[in-house]
């Protein structure tokens, strides 16, 4: 076929550009574009992986490097489920705000009201080892799943010592990290007692809504 001489195109410029090769030109461009002008430094939903991969907390999606991660942030899922979130955000602000009014125009504090639930067994899990790129530091990613979470609860975790417990006979070479979230049973990891990295960035914890997955990893010192 001849791509030179069809209408709209220059002698010797290989023909007028088809639909695949003004997208693929576009992306690049917006992915470019993106380099110069984002911040990767204070993206919420980016996660570097001990792959050396990138992650979307936001879509769930891995990326081999920022200029990939960057092109996906330009496109249709990643900016259908930011909106999909601030619409949700919006409206959570918007409730408690009236409920707020509500309470002040009462002229009274509203009483609390201590939240029952029934326990329906333990959620699934995934734990995972890391490793840190950059100083080597080991660690733990903890994948935890509750798609029967109650509204409006957001699970959490804490470091509990072994004297703490009653469970196991205590030994100060152990710690233990518990996680909780109603209406689910606490659950519980035993770990090594080393020192856990509190530097900035250094362990982080994310609930994802869509998902109804609670992320939580750390490393030792």
């Amino acid at each position: 076929m001849d791509y030179q001489n069809r209408g709209g195109s220059k002698f010797g410029g290989g023909g007028v550009a088809g639909e695949n090769e003004s997208a693929v030109d576009r992306r690049e461009r917006l992915r470019k574009l993106a380099l110069e002008t984002i911040d990767l430094a204070k993206d919420p939903y980016l996660l570097r992986t001990h792959l050396g991969t990138i992650e979307c907390r936001l879509c769930l999606t891995l990326h081999t490097n920022e200029g990939s991660y960057l092109a996906h942030t330009q496109g249709k899922k990643h900016q259908t489920n930011l909106a999909r979130r601030a619409a949700r955000e919006t409206k959570d602000t918007s409730v408690y705000q009236q409920q707020l009014q509500a309470n002040q125009q009462q002229g009274g504090k509203p009483a609390v009201q201590k939240k029952q639930f029934i326990k329906i067994g333990s959620p699934g899990y995934q734990i995972t080892k890391v490793k840190d790129p950059v100083t080597g530091q080991l660690g733990l990613l903890f994948q935890i799943h509750y798609p029967k979470i109650a509204e409006g609860v957001r699970p959490r975790h804490r470091f509990m010592s072994s004297y703490e417990q009653n469970v196991e006979p205590p030994s100060r070479d152990y710690q233990y990290i518990t996680i909780a979230a109603e209406p689910y049973q606490t659950i519980s990891f035993k770990i090594q007692s080393k020192e856990i990295d509190d530097g900035e960035g250094r362990s982080w914890e994310y609930w994802d809504p869509d998902s109804q997955t609670y992320s939580f990893q750390f490393l030792f010192m």
